[in-house]
């Protein structure tokens, strides 16, 4: 038992070693990317996300934080979480390619204005390549939150997009800096559209 307590507590150590490596070294991008939401949304653009297994999760939280509430009270805002309807997954799935799932959502649903949220721990996840090059295709920024070395998403960002890097390689680290981030950005989100509610 004590073993097992023992390593419970190492896991919270963990956890804060690489949150406060990346109070340090992705804090400034959180900013950037903030600024960038908040723009879309104050020019009637609607933000995507996407990501797999609990990055698909982190999608969903994110769009229903901006779609119900965060923290204050306040008009709902316009997000979108291309994880949620399980028919048109599977259908694109199905009659073309898993890594499709996402891009043809994209395709179809995105406009000039719109931004991106892509999710991948690794950086390498295949629909979300596809979904980044389907949003490039339509002019439309991306902020991606990645972990370990970026994969190979970090080599198809643009000038015009935003990596939030978190300095890991162990996924479970990665994902929870990236909860926090999401509520990082719904903070900042809430307090420039509503400051003073």
């Amino acid at each position: 038992m004590k073993n097992s307590l023992e390593r419970i507590k190492q896991h919270f150590l963990d956890s804060i070693n690489t949150k406060q490596q990346a109070l340090e070294s992705i804090s400034g991008s959180i900013l950037l990317a903030g600024e960038k939401m908040v723009k879309c949304l104050s020019s009637q653009g609607k933000i995507l996300s996407c990501g797999n297994g609990g990055s698909a999760a982190d999608a969903q939280h994110f769009s229903s934080e901006l779609l119900n509430r965060y923290s204050k009270e306040r008009p709902s805002l316009a997000a979108m979480a291309l994880t949620t309807d399980a028919s048109t997954l599977t259908s694109i799935a199905n009659d073309y390619h898993y890594n499709q799932v996402f891009a043809k959502q994209i395709s179809s649903l995105a406009n000039r204005q719109d931004l991106l949220l892509a999710i991948s721990t690794s950086g390498n996840s295949q629909n979300i390549i596809y979904a980044i090059e389907a949003a490039h295709s339509k002019h439309i920024g991306i902020i991606a939150l990645t972990g370990k070395n970026g994969g190979e998403i970090a080599n198809l960002l643009t000038d015009n997009d935003i990596e939030i890097r978190v300095p890991s390689d162990v996924t479970a680290r990665i994902q929870e800096v990236h909860l926090l981030v999401i509520h990082c950005l719904c903070d900042f989100i809430d307090e420039a559209l509503f400051p003073d509610l």
